[in-house]
């Protein structure tokens, strides 16, 4: 049994604002994309949240150098570019957990603990930035993705049960996907899916939540439909129908300012 030592309280720095959507978990999400979800975040610091007149030079370059490619590769308009690189800034020390203090915190958090909350929240906000950057050009700006993927780590944190053996990092990302995906279609679509379609998908992605928590991993489309005593056809024609539908809103043109559905109504 891994004996798990409470890190010193003096090293519990930092604050961070917390909100929490209450419909985020009962809401429809396409989820048509399942690829695994072990995330390593890079670029681990010592284990104290340092103030922001205390960051390392060299590692103040590497993050003005990052926030600029980001720029020149056409990720971020350049009137976004300070706001990205404030946030940036702003979480760029707080440390990893190892496992032994996720699970330490984590624990802390499932009573109710709120130092243990705001750790495990704390410690996971860059997972949060890179999930959303491969959501960028969808409609949402790379702040407004990242504030969606917040609301899916604070739900995570919530619900995560450490005892089940698994690295949080899995657990997570399946939330932020989640929350993002739901901003997303509720800013974005136009195409409304039928209620029993609705259903099904919702039952579809509490499945696949279940499973990963048990897995420690996303599982297969024949694995979910398994559990639900659905055929893999079944599932391949729901997951088919809800990217179709949600197709009809990826920009194009030059300027990714249209969606086909103008085209589509352009042309009529």
């Amino acid at each position: 049994m891994t004996k798990v030592v409470e890190p010193d309280p003096a090293q519990e720095e930092g604050t961070i604002e917390n909100g929490l959507d209450e419909e985020v978990q009962a809401a429809p999400v396409a989820e048509a994309e399942l690829e695994e979800v072990e995330v390593t975040v890079p670029g681990a610091v010592a284990d104290v949240l340092l103030p922001p007149e205390e960051a390392p030079p060299v590692a103040e370059k590497a993050l003005e150098e990052k926030a600029e490619q980001v720029f020149k590769a056409g990720e971020v308009p350049r009137k976004e570019l300070d706001a990205t690189r404030l946030y940036l800034k702003e979480i760029e020390f707080s440390p990893l957990l190892t496992p032994e203090e996720e699970v330490y915190y984590a624990r802390l958090a499932r009573k109710g603990d709120e130092r243990g909350r705001k750790k495990m929240i704390e410690c996971n906000l860059r997972l949060v930035v890179k999930i959303a950057r491969r959501y960028m050009n969808r409609g949402l700006a790379l702040l407004d993705l990242i504030e969606e993927g917040n609301l899916g780590l604070i739900r995570a944190v919530e619900k995560f049960d450490p005892e089940r053996g698994f690295r949080f990092s899995t657990y997570a990302t399946w939330w932020i996907r989640q929350t993002i995906e739901r901003a997303l279609m509720n800013q974005t679509r136009t195409i409304r899916l039928p209620i029993h379609v609705v259903k099904e998908l919702n039952a579809y992605l509490r499945t696949v939540r279940e499973l990963t928590q048990e897995l420690g991993h996303e599982p297969t489309e024949d694995q979910v439909a398994k559990r639900l005593g659905k055929s893999l056809n079944d599932i391949k024609k729901l997951l088919n129908l809800t990217e179709r539908a949600t197709s009809f809103d990826v920009p194009v043109g030059k300027d990714n300012d249209r969606s086909m559905l103008d085209v589509i109504a352009d042309e009529q």
